[in-house]
């Protein structure tokens, strides 16, 4: 079970729930902390079917509506033949207010999926389960740690589960919402999709788990085959936007290379977006959360994409978006904030500020790289020294066997890199927001990255630093 807010986090929310089988009379009963009964919701039932395993997979919506902001709730959802799962929730602030969010990406899952296959020539008699979708037992660490700081909401920067790797991909997205629901059914976690979350076959560009098991607000453009990609929504005085990468990336990074897919709409949505959250006064803070990046100093791993350069950081600098959450280098890494781009051919984002403790995002945008969700595949060992970067320009002809595009790479120098954790490779991001007393005033944006360093989530403080802004109530 997992809550999602709607575009109005304040009065809206999705209560999500699944099975293998279909149900009659989903719904979610809905009441107040102290036990008060308001009402009954009922679920939209969806379904995709695996192209892997031919399994069905059923999943139920339930929208609530007219909620009460800055308000805790009581619900149970269930369906014939159910026991009710209860769990609470609290709606987002109206106006400007105080809260938290959280953040990461790259998790995958904590459990054994497979099988182990002895190399040719050794005999195992009993041989033991390994994980097969890039998971470790770190992506259990951090859901615990995000619960140890309990967010509003929680932003997940794409390759949730990797199931696209996996023997048995429903049985990946199973582990995976096991493993999260302990927090995603008290607080939403939103997503964005990644290059792992496009699976062969299921859907036309692949991406029909995905669609199914989420429910998110929805955006202008989009088709049947592009539903729930790109949407946004509203908490307090922040418009997160959330985009899907792979729409304008050159790296063939999924099951399938789908560049170019929404034809344009998404980027015409996104302006649309930007503009809108700049004009309007109740908006001082725009977020964006999206899988790929534009900045990485690690080698030899997947790199900075001249697409996101080339696409989608024009936009951020026109409309002054304030921080983009990514994932995709699985390390920690955030730049100075940048604003425009060097006249060649790898369009080097130009720091507009080097100071790390307090960062004006008027000057220029924050890029955090959060990829440090649990895989067991960390880059933090792999930073240029001093820092450098790999940028994809484009792909070569597919590979004959494997039908891979091939990266071709330019390295660039880096002097936007402002700090990056070598030393530990998991971790997430948490963010105060703190919108001031005064019109026209000062808001912050404290944010810690918390390095998760033991079972159950124990957290220790990489670094702290502020990001501040005025408020655009004048």
């Amino acid at each position: 079970m997992h809550l999602q807010f709607g575009a109005d986090a304040a009065a809206e929310v999705v209560v999500s729930w699944h099975a293998l089988q279909p149900a009659r009379s989903a719904r979610v009963l809905l009441g107040r902390a102290d036990g008060r009964y308001e009402r009954s919701a009922p679920a939209k039932t969806v379904s995709y079917t695996d192209a892997k395993s031919g399994q069905v997979v059923y999943a139920f919506h339930a929208s609530l509506r007219g909620l009460q902001p800055d308000t805790e709730y009581l619900y149970a959802a269930l369906h014939d033949g159910a026991e009710p799962v209860l769990a609470t929730f609290r709606t987002a602030p109206r106006g400007r207010g105080k809260f938290t969010f959280t953040s990461f990406g790259d998790q995958g899952t904590p459990t054994l999926g497979k099988r182990y296959v002895p190399p040719a020539g050794v005999t195992l008699p009993n041989p033991p389960l390994v994980n097969d979708n890039l998971g470790s037992p770190a992506a259990g660490d951090t859901t615990a740690g995000v619960e140890r700081v309990r967010p509003l909401f929680h932003l997940f920067n794409g390759d949730l589960c990797y199931a696209n790797l996996a023997t048995d991909r429903v049985r990946t997205w199973w582990d995976f919402w096991t493993n999260n629901s302990r927090s995603a059914r008290n607080r939403p976690w939103m997503p964005a999709a990644g290059n792992h979350e496009n699976e062969l076959g299921n859907g036309p560009i692949g991406y029909a788990a995905y669609q199914t098991y989420f429910s998110v607000p929805p955006a202008a453009g989009q088709t049947a085959a592009t539903r729930g990609l790109w949407y946004s929504f509203t908490v307090g005085s922040v418009r997160v936007i959330s985009l899907a990468n792979d729409d304008i990336c050159y790296q063939d990074g999924g099951n399938s290379y789908v560049r170019g897919y929404s034809n344009g709409a998404q980027k015409a949505w996104l302006e649309r977006e930007l503009a809108a959250a700049r004009a309007d006064r109740g908006v001082d803070w725009v977020v964006v959360c999206m899988h790929q990046v534009a900045i990485s100093t690690a080698d030899q791993f997947n790199g900075a994409d001249l697409g996101v350069r080339e696409e989608w950081v024009p936009l951020f600098d026109r409309y002054g978006v304030d921080l983009v959450v990514c994932g995709h280098e699985h390390h920690y890494e955030r730049s100075h904030p940048i604003r425009g781009a060097a006249a060649n051919p790898t369009r080097t984002p130009v720091p507009a500020s080097t100071r790390t403790d307090v960062v004006d995002t008027t000057k220029g945008t924050v890029h955090m790289v959060l990829g440090g969700g649990g895989t067991s595949a960390p880059s933090n060992q792999l930073f240029f020294t001093p820092p450098r970067c790999r940028v994809i320009t484009e792909v070569g002809d597919p590979d004959p066997k494997t039908g891979k595009r091939p990266p071709v790479y330019v390295t660039e120098d880096a002097p936007w890199s402002a700090v990056r954790d070598a030393a530990n490779s998991y971790g997430f991001a948490a963010f105060t927001v703190d919108p001031g007393t005064r019109r026209g005033g000062v808001t912050t944006m404290e944010v810690t990255y918390y390095d998760v360093v033991g079972t159950d989530g124990a957290l220790r403080p990489f670094e702290t630093f502020t990001l501040q802004r005025p408020r655009s109530d004048v």
